[in-house]
């Protein structure tokens, strides 16, 4: 249960160290940074949907026959459109970092830091859920999900957590905020993680036969976090090339990871 416990906070703790650096440092992560964990995150977290969530939710539908594939496909698809409503509430992450220098005013600001702050919690809540829905599957034992594999998820999570909690506590300090009220600010844009992956062990847990459909459903809502806010951001400016790098390192490790440790 200490391992489950430990997984879920991973990707809590990534957020919170990368809103510690507005005690460190003076000006945002340096753009080949940036990249490089954003690729590295996006290669981990595509291995992670196929291997990790997509291939377990097909193997536990294998009485299905041909039709076994179904629950993925149905599970898949519900988690994209999940995305897709999110999408429509609230602005496009990567969509708000390019408007920002273009914003004038205080009050336009501080509305759009705001927005920054609610764009970047409630994309938390499916990856805190896809984090759940392994350890739920790991707990369970028939999912066929390794520890090294969640531990590799939760790792990757982790790592694109940490430009995001820098993105907003870093901001704030710049608009006025002190450097602790910053810091409690991106801290607590992480703290849905734990929170809803918590929820979705013990509901996983209840609902065993559902199993395959949270699995492929955490896989649709990642991959859609994946094309439609990671990669963009990896391949924006020059150098883009360090993104597709580290995403290719990522991939690679978390396929290495899931067979060494399975």
């Amino acid at each position: 249960m200490k391992t489950v416990i430990w997984g879920l906070l991973i990707p809590f703790i990534g957020t919170a160290a990368g809103a510690a650096c507005v005690f460190f440092l003076k000006k945002d992560l340096q753009a080949g940074v940036q990249r490089a964990l954003t690729g590295f995150a996006a290669g981990v977290m595509v291995a992670a949907s196929i291997w990790s969530l997509i291939v377990p939710a097909i193997d536990q539908s294998a009485d299905k026959g041909r039709l076994a594939f179904l629950p993925a496909f149905i599970g898949f698809w519900l988690g994209i459109l999940f995305l897709l409503l999110l999408d429509h509430v609230i602005p496009h992450l990567h969509r708000r970092i390019d408007q920002a220098d273009q914003t004038e005013g205080p009050k336009a600001k501080l509305d759009r830091t705001v927005m920054m702050v609610l764009a970047v919690t409630l994309h938390n809540i499916p990856e805190g859920m896809a984090v759940g829905v392994v350890y739920a599957g790991l707990l369970a034992g028939t999912a066929n999900i390794t520890a090294g594999a969640a531990l590799a998820l939760a790792l990757g999570i982790a790592i694109q957590n940490f430009p995001e909690g820098a993105i907003i506590s870093m901001p704030l300090f710049a608009e006025g905020k002190n450097k602790r009220k910053a810091f409690r600010l991106g801290v607590l844009s992480g703290a849905v993680e734990p929170l809803f992956g918590g929820l979705t062990v013990l509901i996983a847990g209840l609902v065993i036969p559902a199993m395959p459909y949270l699995l492929s459903f955490a896989a649709g809502a990642m991959l859609y976090v994946v094309v439609e806010e990671l990669i963009p951001e990896m391949s924006a400016g020059e150098h883009s090339n360090i993104g597709v790098v580290f995403f290719a390192v990522g991939f690679s490790l978390m396929m290495a990871l899931d067979v060494a440790l399975g």
